[in-house]
């Protein structure tokens, strides 16, 4: 059963949690991590969003984000779409 849309307004703290398909690796090496994290701080800036807390795994990661005035999906789509690319 899918999970009901995510409430994705300005301002609102929300835990994201991002896994590899099937359980896979998303993060084979330190590279990969540096990228993602380099990503993402670019990213927390270009869209004035507070990054609470963090925690990359290999196979997923957890965010505690709060965007003051994009909303967390432009965010996301970004931040995912350029690292799937690369």
């Amino acid at each position: 059963m899918p999970r009901q849309a995510r409430l994705d307004l300005p301002g609102l703290l929300q835990h994201v949690m991002v896994r590899g398909i099937e359980k896979r690796d998303i993060f084979l090496d330190d590279a990969d991590h540096e990228y993602f994290v380099l990503r993402l701080s670019k990213l927390l800036t270009e869209t004035d969003t507070e990054c609470l807390a963090w925690v990359l795994v290999p196979n997923h990661f957890h965010l505690l984000l709060r965007p003051k005035e994009q909303t967390l999906a432009f965010l996301m789509r970004c931040l995912l779409t350029g690292y799937a690319v690369r």
